[in-house]
């Protein structure tokens, strides 16, 4: 472990030794501002005496940074409390500096949610019964949770309401997994906050009262009040060094050191900031369990235990499909298409899956994923996509209805092995039959590139009689080919993840009438550590869903490794240290594979309806008639 200390100039607090040199009695009003002082000073203290909540040394010192500093950047490995820290910083904040108004965000409402849990949590203990008597009202909205420490707020906010942030005047901003947060609502959202003062007339009035005061030598230059700064408090796991983060993470360093000149420095002259890099193995022993580490070892890919756990920025994936290149193929934040939770009437969808039948939280996914098409330049687009493990045929049948239902679905695309039984599953079941909703397949043969021409003839003649699923068999040369494709599509840029739904996009979503109540998108464990939603707060907690659900996707396929057999035989799978993993968070490929499939069948769906039928060549005996 290392300690820079950069150039940056710090307020130095000597309460401790002015209290010390107290002697005899003092009056009330003194001894109430040494206190305050004094627990303003002693982070530790204050927190045990508050809350019962003994601190560990790094845990004092990444809160005492909080308090201090105006840019604080964690960068700490996975189970290191950076919730837990934080929340203890946000109530210790609001209760010594009153009037504050402090932010929670992060990637997802049920994230920021997570750290005002942890507060009340803390509070509901016997030990911290000041702190429980410190919080003077609760409220929680379906778009905004509120703790009032008298005339402190703490709000846990939803993210993806860029428009509804504007709104707020942030003393504080908390931004949990900030590796997530969109670099355009950073730019555009959150730094803005930082640069406005809350209070500007009454410091125009301090600061022509203090001239005055210098002008007639009572006061000196250096005397004047220095106004605190606004905060930002950003914490998360190591990024890739190409992600907007690590750009960030470099800004910050530069600046500590003084590399960047303070005129030029983009958050404001005299900004103080400070990094805390914290690997897994500089936490104390009584914070990590072994055997998660080495747990963690056995079920990720080295690139990712080194960003997870080791707090290292990396290059790239190693795996067959580079993260940088479907970074690339990720529409910006802001930019259309976005998630959608119901899709556009207008528009065509592919739906693809990979089914799984068992009911253990340790099978695989059940995964499904809509594909948006674009005819106008034969592409497609990620907007929707789904994966439990363990839940029964019913919650996924009636899933599938439900996208069937609020998608424009033109093509549907399974795995053969399973497939035949759930597409038979579908249509005897009641949901459908009431539906009078019947799946019929398709059955041309596309194994043989000869006559692919033919193929797509006979498929699109069945396709004119309303089938319209396909059941692929995975041979290893369709697969060798299907990997290629969704590589060469990610080359190419033919196959793109949709935005984050931000704005008005967001709202949009949020509006749509789906039976939000009447489908499963967690499993039973996720769902059991919920709080029960209402209807709409449901809807942000879904639409948030579909963001981790595409990111889950491009993980899966980032993990991909393709390995040839002496025979020259092909495979695309998980590492072997990986597929040894069983439980329910082994790491699991389904979402990847019902991706391969989908781009697939936007390919032959493109091809399909351009294929026209060869008019026959006629040949052979021509009759003659001679005289």
């Amino acid at each position: 472990m290392s300690w820079e200390v950069g150039v940056q100039k710090y307020r130095k607090s000597d309460i401790n030794e002015r209290i010390a040199a107290k002697e005899g009695f003092l009056e009330e009003k003194e001894a109430k501002l040494l206190l305050y002082e004094f627990l303003r000073d002693n982070t530790t203290f204050s927190v045990d005496l508050v809350s019962g909540v003994k601190l560990f040394p790094f845990q004092h010192m990444a809160i005492k940074a909080m308090m201090e500093t105006d840019y604080f950047l964690g960068v700490w490995s996975r189970g290191m409390s950076k919730s837990f820290t934080t929340a203890i910083f946000a109530y210790l904040d609001a209760i010594l500096n009153q009037g504050v108004e402090i932010g929670i965000l992060s990637k997802s409402f049920r994230q920021a949610k997570m750290i005002f849990r942890k507060i009340e949590d803390i509070a509901a203990k016997p030990e911290a019964k000041y702190l429980s008597q410190c919080i003077t009202r609760k409220s929680k909205q379906n778009d905004q949770w509120t703790l009032e420490f008298g005339e402190s707020k703490i709000h846990a906010l939803p993210l993806g309401d860029g428009e509804k942030l504007r709104g707020f005047r942030f003393h504080r901003i908390i931004i949990d997994e900030f590796l997530l947060m969109p670099e355009r609502v950073y730019n555009e959202v959150i730094v803005p906050f930082l640069s406005v003062v809350q209070n500007p007339t009454q410091r125009e009035d301090l600061h022509k009262l203090e001239t005055s005061l210098i002008d007639q030598g009572k006061m000196k230059e250096e005397d004047r009040y220095k106004w605190p700064n606004n905060k930002l408090i950003a914490l998360s796991s190591a990024s890739y060094k190409f992600e907007y983060m690590y750009k960030l993470y470099q800004e910050f360093e530069n600046l500590i050191h003084g590399h960047i000149k303070e005129e030029e420095n983009p958050y404001g002259e005299n900004a103080r900031r400070v990094i805390m890099h914290f690997s897994y193995d500089c936490a104390p022993k009584a914070l990590y369990d072994q055997n998660l580490i080495n747990q963690a070892r056995a079920s990720m890919s080295q690139s990712q235990f080194d960003r997870e756990f080791g707090a290292v920025f990396t290059d790239d994936s190693s795996g067959y499909f580079k993260t940088s290149t479907m970074m690339k193929c990720t529409v910006a934040d802001g930019d259309t298409p976005s998630i959608e939770i119901a899709g556009d009437p207008a528009a065509k969808y592919i739906l693809a899956f990979d089914p799984s039948w068992a009911e253990t939280e340790s099978s695989d996914d059940f995964a499904m994923q809509v594909l948006k098409l674009n005819e106008g330049n034969n592409t497609s687009v990620l907007v929707h996509s789904y994966a439990i493990a363990g839940s029964k045929l019913k919650d996924h049948i009636n899933y599938f209805h439900f996208i069937l239902n609020h998608f424009n679905i033109v093509a549907i695309v399974g795995d053969y092995n399973g497939g035949v039984q759930f597409i038979n599953s579908v249509n005897e079941s009641k949901l459908f039959k009431d539906s009078k909703i019947k799946i019929e397949t398709i059955d041309a043969k596309f194994d043989d590139m000869t006559k692919y021409n033919e193929s797509l003839v006979d498929a699109k003649s069945q396709y004119n009689q309303g089938k319209i699923c396909y059941l692929r068999t995975p041979s290893s040369n369709w697969i060798r080919q299907a990997n290629e494709m969704l590589q060469k599509n990610f080359d190419h840029k033919k196959l793109w993840f949709a935005a984050r739904a931000i704005n008005d996009e967001y709202h949009q979503q949020r509006k749509k009438r789906i039976p939000i109540n009447d489908i499963k998108y967690l499993s039973d464990k996720a769902d059991s550590n919920s709080v029960v939603l209402d209807k709409d707060a449901k809807m942000i907690d879904f639409l948030e869903h579909q963001h981790d659900m595409i990111n889950l996707t491009k993980a899966e396929c980032a993990l991909i490794q393709i390995k040839t057999s002496p025979q020259g035989t092909q495979t695309f799978d998980l590492p072997d240290n990986l597929k040894r993993q069983t439980g329910p968070n082994k790491p699991r490929k389904d979402s990847y594979s019902a991706l391969v499939l989908g781009n697939w069948m936007v390919q032959i769906y493109y091809d399909m309806m351009s294929a026209e039928a060869k008019k026959p060549v006629l040949g052979g005996f021509t009759p003659m008639f001679i005289k």
